[in-house]
């Protein structure tokens, strides 16, 4: 078998919902999806930090992504829900973090040819890896580690 035989086809992906577009993350990045509660406010955060939900023994920090991008000033909390994303990079206080969604997440599957650059996207955006078309429609692939830096510098700060 080559090696361009081993590698899949295609992979699991999930849109997140978000004010402005959506955000394309690997399905086995996600935790749980859990109905939105006012999370505990960090002092000094960013308006994209809304503070921190207790999620099984874990005080894990949301985000609202569309807010650290600038694509929106703010989201709306009503009728809203969370994905929880496995942290990658191992900070040992930050192993789980909260993403704002407009509705619920939706699985879909990725290949290489169904995932193509996004000619009509803007300037590049805060926490954007890279903006794509998948299935005809466009999204934001996050740069999760990145992100994942940023909560624990802004935390950091606020302790």
């Amino acid at each position: 078998m080559s090696a361009d035989e081993a590698l899949p086809r295609e992979i699991r992906g999930v849109m997140l919902p978000v004010t402005g577009g959506r955000v394309l993350v690997p399905n086995t990045t996600m935790a749980e999806v859990i109905t939105y509660a006012h999370p505990a406010a960090v002092t000094g955060a960013p308006p994209w930090l809304l503070g921190r939900l207790t999620w099984r023994g874990w005080g894990l920090p949301v985000l609202a992504f569309s807010v650290l991008a600038g694509v929106s000033q703010q989201e709306s909390t009503e009728n809203t829900r969370v994905a929880i994303l496995k942290a990658l990079n191992g900070h040992a206080r930050l192993p789980y973090f909260g993403v704002l969604c407009q509705g619920f997440p939706r699985l879909t599957l990725v290949s290489a040819e169904m995932l193509v650059p996004d000619s009509d996207a803007g300037a590049a955006l805060a926490g954007v890896r890279e903006q794509v078309r998948v299935h005809d429609e466009a999204a934001w692939i996050p740069d999760l580690g990145a992100i994942e830096n940023l909560l624990v510098d802004t935390l950091a700060a606020a302790a």
